[in-house]
């Protein structure tokens, strides 16, 4: 029985549940940290490594083969008498949705970071998604028994490039005293009780507790006055402690802890090597004493009927609003894995799918475990749980008892990368193989999408990345014998336009019976402010030339437009429309009328805007060996890339730079040769930019050429 040393007493009146996921930038450790929180928790009885394709959260052929996370997997643990529903999510930026649908969903983050590598470039990105959806975290340094591993650099690096509000909790301790030339790791040293921890027995099962070694008190006493020091800035109760000269007490620091974590005005900060087994089950303390119950935790929905915000309780009392987050069309069927936001979920209950308009009946309720799932009789608010065989997609809203609201739909980013699927000669039952595959793969994966090109009638495959989009083709050729092959990476372009222009057009149609007849005026402009990449639609008609009910119709016709540009055939971005004149006919005017105007008005203008093809940017990041550092840059500068950024780190030197995504493609093994090897890399989308004269000419005549054949 593990003894925490956090005061529990503080948790009197919440529920015994927590909901948490696990993110970090690619290899730093996530499942393997994931594996050993199972394995503590008594979730399953040996422990499975990634490298050997054992670890039980990865369950995907491809994710075994590849040591890499590709879906997140959800599962439930306990530990001091808490449920612990914990989701393990991908690192890799091309599966960031996993990262951002588990996030909407849960009330805490644990963010790991590498201590050898320390902030990289995915870290970012996951951050700006946990702050995004407001969450509570905490970070663990993990990997501290590699060599050149540095807790404190690490910390530091953390409270200069993410969070200045981070605070130490335990620190590593390591053993000098060996025949090795690098210490080595043997425990942590915990910062509230001053007590040394060791993990010992054949998996670190076993805690044992110490006083703090005589060689580590300096290092005790300076953590802990930094830790008193942050939690006096934000307690009235420990500043009057340290000013009465009068030592905190567990109970108070751990009130006090607790609540400036739910807050969000700290960040604890744990350390440890989840391969080593050592430090894990001080994270697990440290969720359940410092992470919110799920009642603590305000969730907003939105009313169907009005525009009103509804708070939602988190109560079992309340009517039922769950939110299906992900749904999974595998061996099972359709899985919609949901999250009770309040009331109670049980097998046999009618709900109402807010989107559709349809009513459901519950017929089977799970709780996974990876790829198996436990059946369950009913879920309480708080709970995440599976649906068995329910029509729905990723986003809805299920209610019940009236209940008529809708949580907020999960922010998907826009594919960049884009190729075409050509099916190998005599294939029987092909199409219908491959339409099934594609339509599963949507369903379950928004970034991922479908297309096909009128032009030459091939089907095309949109995502994130290289990486993304030949992950699925594995699938396709590993779980549906589809032997397809794949042309090159094509590049997501898009086009907009570089100055503002006058529109005024009259639609007119007349063949007999009612005509049509429309006339639209107004200003095309690229659009202003934050987000110079959204398309915006206004109206300033005073005189009421134009009836407001015409107006959804011009905004359609808007819409329609900005669907193909006039230089590439991409879609248009970034550009605002202000209708401010226009005139109707009594008895032709018609929205249809209206749509037809603005779409034909709009792609006119656009043709006189000075149009541009944009082309995505991607913030690549490099880490090499200081040998190699010169050459790498030489690399990127070639490949069109602006350095932003370079420092030092422990193994090497760490580059920053915008590159455009069509300079990328095959940089992975430009890099291993230019860096024996020794060198990585990892990129993210950063913006869209125009492209140069002389590449716009390119890929207008290549455009052109296609249209032609």
């Amino acid at each position: 029985m593990n003894v925490s040393t956090f005061c529990l007493s503080q948790l009197q009146g919440t529920s015994r549940r927590r909901n948490i996921g696990i993110s970090a930038h690619i290899d730093a450790g996530k499942t393997t940290l994931s594996e050993r929180i199972l394995f503590y928790a008594g979730k399953i009885r040996k422990i499975g490594e990634v490298h050997n394709a054992s670890a039980a959260l990865d369950t995907l052929p491809l994710e075994r083969a590849r040591g890499i996370t590709i879906q997140s997997a959800a599962t439930q643990v306990h530990w001091l008498e808490h449920a612990i529903n914990l989701i393990d999510t991908p690192g890799h930026v091309d599966f960031t949705v996993e990262v951002e649908r588990a996030l909407s969903v849960l009330d805490g983050a644990i963010l790991v970071l590498c201590g050898v590598a320390g902030v990289q470039a995915q870290t970012l990105t996951v951050d700006r998604q946990i702050r995004r959806h407001k969450l509570p975290r905490m970070v663990f340094i993990n990997k501290l028994d590699r060599p050149g591993a540095d807790a404190l650099g690490v910390f530091k690096q953390l409270k200069q490039r993410l969070d200045p509000r981070a605070c130490l909790l335990n620190l590593p301790l390591y053993k000098t005293d060996t025949d090795d030339l690098r210490p080595q790791l043997t425990g942590v040293l915990d910062i509230l009780s001053g007590q040394a921890l060791y993990f010992e027995g054949e998996h670190g099962q076993s805690v044992r507790r110490t006083s703090c070694p005589q060689e580590h008190l300096d290092g005790l006493r300076q953590a802990r006055t930094h830790l008193l020091e942050a939690l006096a800035e934000v307690d009235e109760t420990i500043l009057a402690a340290l000013l009465d000269d009068r030592e905190p007490t567990i109970e108070e620091l751990s009130s006090v802890l607790r609540q400036a974590t739910i807050q969000g005005q700290i960040t604890p900060v744990l350390c440890g090597s989840a391969y080593h087994q050592i430090g894990v089950q001080p994270l697990l303390d440290a969720v359940v004493a410092l992470f919110p119950a799920p009642e603590q935790r305000v969730r907003e929905a939105m009313g169907v009927d009005d525009d009103n915000t509804i708070a939602l309780t988190g109560g079992v009392d309340g009517k039922l609003c769950a939110f299906a987050f992900k749904v999974d069309d595998g061996r099972f069927g359709q899985l919609s894995y949901v999250r009770v936001f309040q009331g109670r979920l049980a097998k046999g209950m009618r709900l109402d799918n807010v989107r559709t308009g349809e009513r459901i009946r519950v017929g089977r309720l799970g709780r996974m475990h990876a790829a198996t799932m436990a059946e369950i009789e009913a879920a309480d608010a708080g709970d995440i749980v599976v649906l068995f065989g329910v029509s729905c997609a990723h986003g809805d809203t299920f209610t019940a008892g009236g209940l008529r609201c809708a949580i907020a739909p999960i922010v998907v980013p826009k594919p960049v990368v884009t190729v075409a699927l050509t099916a190998a000669k005599g294939q029987r039952g092909h199409a219908t193989r491959l339409a099934k595959a594609l339509g599963r793969f949507t369903r379950e994966d928004p970034s991922f999408q479908v297309s096909r090109d009128e032009e030459s009638g091939e089907t095309l495959i949109a995502g994130m990345g290289e990486l993304h989009l030949d992950v699925y083709v594995q699938r396709l050729r590993q779980e549906y014998e589809l032997d397809v092959e794949v042309s090159p990476p094509q590049v997501a372009y898009r086009e907009s336009i570089a100055c503002a222009v006058e529109l005024n057009h009259t639609h007119k149609k007349q063949d007999g019976g009612h005509g049509q007849y429309a006339r639209v005026q107004g200003t095309l402009r690229p659009t202003s402010g934050e987000d110079t990449m959204k398309s915006v639609f206004t109206t300033n008609i005073r005189s009421g030339a134009i009836p407001k009910e015409f107006f959804p119709a011009c905004e359609q016709g808007f819409t329609d437009a900005l669907d193909r540009g006039v230089l590439i055939g991409a879609p248009v971005l970034g550009v605002t429309l202000e209708l401010n004149d226009g005139a109707t006919h009594e008895k032709d005017s018609s929205p249809l009328a209206f749509r037809i105007a603005t779409r034909d008005a709009v792609r006119a203008a656009v043709a006189r805007a000075e149009p541009v093809v944009l082309e995505p940017v991607m913030e690549v990041e490099v880490t090499t060996p200081v040998d190699h550092h010169g050459t790498v840059v030489s690399s990127l500068v070639r490949r069109r890339g602006v350095i932003i950024g370079h420092e030092r780190v422990a193994d090497g030197a760490r580059l920053t730079a915008h590159v455009p995504l069509a300079e990328m493609f095959g940089y992975a093994g430009d890099l291993r040769s230019l860096t024996q090897g020794q060198g990585c890399f990892s990129m993210h989308f950063a913006h869209y930019t125009p492209v140069p004269t002389p590449v716009m000419r390119t890929l207008v005549r290549q455009y052109e050429q296609r249209c032609a054949r």
